[in-house]
């Protein structure tokens, strides 16, 4: 089966690109990645239990995320600054995966609008160096991002 979420990684380049287009208007794909309950929820798998301890949804906030599984052993934490927050529009954040050999990564998200139901999430993602993404692209990360992306329509789609 095709996968929904397209990463593209160009050799040589230290970023890449992720794409998603989503059977959701703009507004409600912006709120999946702007309100604290709604990333708890698309986050969380049959696996682990995704919490948010902090979360600042603003120009210059920070979050905080950490993932348990069933006996409430965390087994992942990342954290990171809001550098842009504009609605519906673009968020532009850092992210870094703690207990990592992983430095800080960029993150850009664009949210654009394709039909009044339908919108595309443009991902770019800077990493420190070329050897840091290429590290991250061995982890099952586009797997587990589709995945993400499936519960986040699944969810916010019962929304609409």
């Amino acid at each position: 089966m095709e996968q929904k979420t397209k990463v593209h990684a160009e050799e040589g380049k230290q970023d890449l690109t992720i794409t998603r287009d989503f059977e959701l208007p703009v507004e409600l794909l912006f709120r999946a990645h702007a309100e604290h309950d709604l990333i708890e929820q698309w986050m969380s798998n049959a696996w682990t239990t995704t919490k948010l301890p902090k979360f600042e949804a603003k120009k210059h906030g920070s979050y905080q995320l950490e993932s348990s599984d069933a006996q409430g052993n965390v087994v992942f934490r990342a954290n990171g600054v809001i550098h842009e927050f504009n609605p519906n529009k673009k968020i532009t954040r850092t992210f870094e995966m703690e207990n990592t050999p992983f430095g800080v990564q960029l993150e850009c998200y664009e949210f654009e609008p394709l039909s009044s139901e339908t919108s595309r999430l443009n991902m770019h993602v800077i990493y420190e160096s070329i050897t840091q993404r290429d590290q991250v692209l061995k982890m099952p990360f586009a797997q587990g991002l589709g995945m993400a992306h499936d519960r986040m329509q699944e969810i916010l789609g019962k929304l609409k």
